[in-house]
């Protein structure tokens, strides 16, 4: 048996564009994705702090240090610029995993720099 845990997780992400005409994802700056572990079209669950509104999509990497956090295509209409978001990904662990498991999490500020790091890297 199997159990779904919190595996990475971008605290009040700021974001910085949002834009409909793109295919539908949700662009992170490399950098930021790599510190938490999240890899490029992994899924993802999105809660904006604005609006309540929570979503799932996926990860498109973007230019490491840029701090990019865009919303792209359908998702564009969940948020605007400058909204806060919680990026959640999840991973199934067995029993022995589960029990030693923990998450990596970053905070981030208005900028998208990181103010608290629970990554162990």
């Amino acid at each position: 048996m199997t159990i779904c845990l919190l595996k990475s997780k971008i605290h009040r992400a700021a974001v910085t564009a949002a834009s409909l005409d793109y295919e539908g994802s949700l662009t992170i700056a490399a950098d930021l994705a790599e510190k938490v572990g999240l890899r490029a079209y992994e899924r993802i669950l999105v809660g904006n702090m604005a609006n309540g509104e929570r979503f799932e999509t996926y990860v498109i990497l973007g230019a490491p240090g840029s701090g990019a956090i865009e919303l792209n295509g359908a998702t564009a209409h969940l948020g605007k610029p400058g909204d806060r978001l919680t990026i959640m990904a999840f991973g199934q662990y067995n029993a022995e995993e589960a029990r030693h498991h923990q998450p990596a999490v970053i905070v981030l500020d208005a900028t998208n720099t990181i103010v608290r790091d629970r990554t162990g890297h």
